[in-house]
């Protein structure tokens, strides 16, 4: 569905970064004691590479203007490299050429883990902690402190969120008062009954609920568990195994569906054949346009109390001059502003990045998506793959091994077999 490959742009995209890139001619990584500019005196052109398209880039094309206005000695080079793929592919190679690297670019953590052992990232905290490029602390930038986490790559910060989405809830809100569903569900015990409840009443013609992301499905149960995504998880442990149970019992049943080579469940949500989904909130858009007046849908916190933040963040390479680390991180911090992020989150559908915007009237009375006046209810606890070494491999491997046995489910089979292979693969991951 066009649906479908509009949002397959908000995917975590490809495996983690693996090249051995030489080391940047540069000292590498940034020092609390290097020396930064305190003004761009003199006229500096920084590289930004993204994979921003629509109306994500033309945004990303007005606040640059705007960037360039307030500081006219500074040129800001947008390089779209195609889609997530794409950028991380040429970001890829082109650290065997450290020279023709960007000055900053967007980029998921897991894709530069890698690049920190080469020195070839900025530790961003001097510049964070800079009074005159910077905020003068981490706590004075407005950003929330998660998504500030979520940016750093073995407990440093070298990245700044910037596009941002969360997992949501989207559920049908007039077939709810069809069949008398009078309480969005807020924890899984309650998707599952409403989900059952539904697929009871519709005499089997819709599906309760399904996850978009079964890797986000998978590393949230773990986590609600008490069990961060690393490589300690026993995959045929008990808590994987109701993690597991949950949603294959579901697909047995016949209430709980995967979004299969759809890829994503908002096309079967619009055609009412599933009355829920958990899915990026950045695809909001995208669902109110799909569903075309049909019926009145409505968003709501993930159930559970963690939901995934993803989305990437703005990393700076050690390549850099001076005075372009400082214009470029003035940019940065450009972009992360409450003005920039309002104009940001309203015109693209991603998530402000900074607190204040979040509470900002204009964002909360947005009356194109339903996410801005839940917004704050639904981040209330944030959580992130760790950039760890093949964290990034090991996630990814979730998406078809979740997707093996719950087909088995589906076919009513027995999935300890498929768990026992998934956990092969999974282990083997963690250790390439």
């Amino acid at each position: 569905m066009k649906i479908g490959k509009k949002l397959i742009t908000f995917a975590v995209a490809g495996l983690a970064l693996v090249g051995t890139a030489a080391c940047s001619k540069n000292t590498g990584n940034s020092d609390a004691d290097e020396k930064i500019p305190a003004k761009i005196n003199k006229k500096t052109s920084i590289v930004f590479w993204h994979g921003m398209h629509g109306a994500q880039e033309a945004t990303l094309k007005q606040l640059t203007n705007e960037f360039e206005k307030k500081n006219p000695n500074v040129k800001v080079k947008l390089e779209n490299q195609g889609s997530y793929i794409d950028l991380q592919g040429k970001l890829t190679s082109t650290m065997q050429s450290p020279k023709n690297l960007p000055t900053i670019t967007q980029a998921y953590p897991d894709w530069l883990y890698n690049a920190t052992q080469n020195k070839m990232l900025v530790n961003l905290t001097p510049y964070i902690n800079n009074k005159n490029v910077g905020w003068g602390s981490a706590q004075k930038s407005g950003i929330r402190a998660e998504l500030l986490d979520g940016a750093k790559i073995k407990n440093t910060q070298y990245g700044i969120p910037f596009n941002k989405s969360i997992d949501i809830l989207v559920y049908n809100k007039t077939m709810f008062k069809k069949y008398g569903i009078k309480k969005v569900p807020a924890t899984m015990a309650e998707l599952k009954q409403v989900s059952e409840t539904i697929y009871q009443k519709s005499h089997h013609q819709v599906v309760g609920a399904g996850f978009d992301s079964l890797a986000n499905y998978y590393t949230l149960g773990m986590k609600n568990e008490g069990i961060n995504f690393t490589d300690k998880i026993n995959f045929t442990g008990s808590a994987s195994k109701k993690v597991i149970n949950y949603y294959a019992d579901g697909m047995k049943k016949g209430y709980f569906r995967v979004a299969g080579s759809e890829h994503y469940l908002s096309g079967p949500f619009a055609n009412e054949k599933v009355a829920m989904f958990i899915g990026t909130s950045a695809g909001e858009s995208y669902v109110k346009q799909g569903i075309g007046g049909k019926f009145e849908y409505d968003v709501a916190p993930r159930p559970g109390k963690y939901t995934m933040q993803q989305g990437t963040d703005i990393y700076m390479f050690s390549q850099a001059s001076t005075m372009q680390r400082a214009a470029a991180f003035k940019y940065m911090k450009f972009l992360t502003s409450e003005a920039s992020q309002l104009k940001w989150a309203n015109k693209t559908g991603y998530i402000p990045v900074n607190t204040k915007a979040v509470t900002t009237k204009q964002y909360v009375d947005n009356k194109n998506i339903k996410l801005p006046a839940k917004l704050s209810q639904a981040m209330k606890h944030l959580y992130s793959v760790p950039a760890e070494k093949n964290s990034n491999a090991a996630y990814n491997q979730l998406n078809s091994i979740m997707q093996n046995i719950l087909s088995a489910a589906q076919k009513k089979q027995n999935v300890n077999n498929q768990s026992e292979a998934g956990k092969q693969k999974f282990d083997a991951a963690w250790k390439q």
